[in-house]
């Protein structure tokens, strides 16, 4: 290249940035042409979503401005642009397909492919309605997100699954993406069960899915029915449960909305009420989930539960992602068979979802009430019958102690006479030390144990407060009618009223239950009769005595909307209490028992070697009574 060449190169390129450079727009020319390009871009994006809300409502394509449909192929062509693939799918024919046996029936509905409503077959609401836990789009959501290979996001909510395979106990919806090309939601049911297997297929999605899909994202909503009569008591029980992968068990609050961010892998995650769940199972692990519970003061719903959660998604492999849903009753026993035979060796515990109190009271219920009660209602008794059962072979275990409580009480009660000996002789309240020092002194020689009758008493507690705990969650009596009582799992209405009485409905409610009413009268009697039974001559608190009689009133608002069975349960064990006391004065000699004890003041006890806590709680008592001493000197002074 000579000379000439190079130089007129030189030229060309310098006409043609200059050309450029006398030719740039101006800001103001590049900010309109933004602006232009901008209001493009989103009537685009109107257009876009119009024809995308058409299609997904069933409803015509869009149209032109003069009225007229859209081309096929336009119409094609932004579906493709929005949807890629899967835009095949954004149009079909939705309809219900059926999955059921003896327990639960199942629709499932094709825009969406998920579970449309689910009907209990067994059992029906307080109203002896049919049992739905929901039906329709209003009660329930289920869905999954996808993102296309172009980057575009969309739920599979909005399309329509293909039936592939419909029988009485499996279907198989496809959401097609193509020829070949498809992902698959598997239902599966079995025989006399209320666990439905869930299976997500994906098949040569690898080209359709983008690379960045590590998750698959799931979206989960359901409203609780009121299904049982008493509302307010159905909606403490009504929690949203989830277990995590560790083992940790976590409810949220029933009485308010609260919402929680899990940031540790969940197992399973369940939407309660107080006899019912429905339960989402993973057959891997649920990653980080945002669960919400909102609180509903009115009409036919108690709670509205939304999980957002994902689970691992390989796209490449097209393997199965497995879950399993359950639909059924929160009863412990077959709760609890789920871990011995379908999910062996997983540990799902789903009887957790079965409320039993906390660790000591759930233990005396796991491994004795249930048992019990289980056995007893295998034998074909009726309810009231079998908790009368129960009643007394709770009191035949508890016997020993009860015993030992009453001999502590007989004790300090022969003993009465001497302690008003005592009680005459050192009077007012400047000798109340010495009063007690001379008591403790005469039980020591006849050896008694003021706190002897206490402690039978407590350990008796955990049996009381398991029960407590038992009745409200034992399903077996929900319906079951008893005497007077139409449900033993719900309290029975003698009297009932509809207008509002300050204080008396918000603590009482509107009704009166009788067995409550019952209970409260025969411990009132009870209360009665033992402390004139445990009447040991000494001096009582002030107002204890009122305070005794005023726990059963208390008992009485407290209890009167819990279920008919556990009053039931408290009046039966009460009436067994009072026969107990009469039968044991009635073959008690007390004039036996009182030479027994004074026959062990005369014999010579071994001293023994005094406790820390005795050594300084009598020094503490030396020191209270020289201060008592000293104060009465200077009072005799002035």
């Amino acid at each position: 290249m000579d000379k000439n060449t190079i130089i007129g190169f030189i030229l060309i390129l310098a006409v043609l940035v200059g050309f450029s450079y006398l030719n740039r727009p101006s800001q103001e020319e590049l900010e309109a042409q933004k602006r232009r390009q901008d209001s493009i871009a989103w009537v685009q994006q109107q257009q876009m979503e119009e024809i995308a809300q058409s299609v997904a409502a069933g409803k015509s394509p869009a149209k032109t401005e003069e009225g007229e449909e859209l081309p096929d192929s336009v119409r094609y062509s932004q579906l493709q642009d929005r949807y890629g693939s899967f835009s095949v799918s954004a149009q079909g024919t939705e309809r219900e397909v059926t999955l059921e046996n003896s327990l639960v029936k199942i629709n499932l509905n094709t825009k969406g492919g998920h579970i449309h409503s689910v009907l209990l077959k067994e059992y029906t609401n307080y109203e002896h309605e049919p049992l739905y836990l929901f039906e329709g789009d209003t009660e329930s959501a289920f869905g999954m997100t996808l993102i296309t290979a172009n980057n575009r996001v969309f739920k599979t909510n909005d399309f329509y699954f293909q039936v592939v395979r419909e029988t009485e106990q499996q279907a198989v919806l496809r959401l097609s993406a193509g020829d070949d090309k498809y992902l698959d939601f598997v239902y599966t049911i079995h025989p006399d069960d209320y666990m439905v297997d869930f299976d997500v297929v994906p098949h040569n999605l690898q080209d359709e899915l983008s690379p960045a899909m590590h998750t698959l994202d799931i979206q989960w909503m359901q409203k609780i029915r009121q299904n049982e009569k008493g509302r307010k008591f159905e909606e403490r029980y009504a929690r949203l449960t989830y277990k995590f992968l560790s083992g940790d068990l976590e409810e949220m609050r029933e009485s308010k909305d609260d919402t929680h961010s899990a940031s540790n892998k969940l197992k399973w995650i369940g939407y309660k009420d107080q006899f019912f769940s429905s339960v989402l199972i993973s057959k891997n692990h649920f990653e980080t989930a945002r669960l919400d519970s909102k609180y509903l003061t009115a009409g036919k719903y108690m709670k509205e539960y939304n999980t957002s959660t994902g689970v691992p998604f390989n796209r490449m492999n097209g393997d199965p992602v497995g879950f399993s849903f359950y639909f059924g009753p929160n009863d412990y026993t077959l709760l609890k068979n789920y871990d011995k035979q379908k999910f062996e060796g997983q540990n799902l515990e789903l009887e957790r979802l079965v409320p039993l109190g906390w660790s000591l009271f759930r233990f005396v219920n796991k491994w004795l009430i249930i048992p019990i009660f289980d056995r007893l209602t295998a034998w074909g008794v009726g309810l009231g019958l079998a908790i009368f059962l129960l009643t007394l072979i709770i009191k035949m275990i508890l016997f020993p102690l009860t015993y030992k409580s009453f001999m502590s009480s007989a004790k300090m009660r022969v003993l009465k006479p001497q302690i008003e000996v005592i009680t005459s002789k050192y009077k007012g309240q400047d000798n109340a030390l010495i009063r007690q020092q001379k008591t403790m002194e005469l039980y020591k020689q006849v050896g008694v144990s003021p706190m002897a009758g206490c402690l039978p008493m407590l350990l008796q507690m955990p049996f009381l407060l398991a029960l407590f705990w038992f009745f409200p969650s034992a399903i077996e009596l929900r319906q079951q009618s008893f005497l007077w009582a139409t449900d033993l799992s719900t309290y029975d209405s003698l009297i009932h009223w509809d207008t509002y009485i300050p204080f008396i409905s918000k603590y009482l409610g509107n009704h009166i239950s009788l067995f409550c009413l019952l209970m409260s009268v025969a411990t009132i009697l009870n209360t009665k009769y033992t402390m004139d039974q445990q009447n040991t001559g000494q001096e009582q608190m002030p107002g204890m005595k009122m305070m005794m009689y005023f726990m059963p009133v208390m008992m009485f608002f407290f209890l009167n909307s819990y279920p008919a069975g556990l009053n039931y349960y408290y009046l039966i064990s009460t009436l067994i209490t009072v026969l107990q006391t009469i039968v044991f004065r009635f073959f008690i000699n007390e004039e036996q028992l009182l030479a027994k004890l004074e026959a062990n003041k005369s014999k010579v006890k071994p001293a023994k070697k005094k406790s820390g806590f005795m050594a300084r709680l009598e020094e503490m008592q030396r020191q209270q009574q020289a201060l008592l001493k000293e104060q009465q000197k200077k009072r005799q002074r002035k």
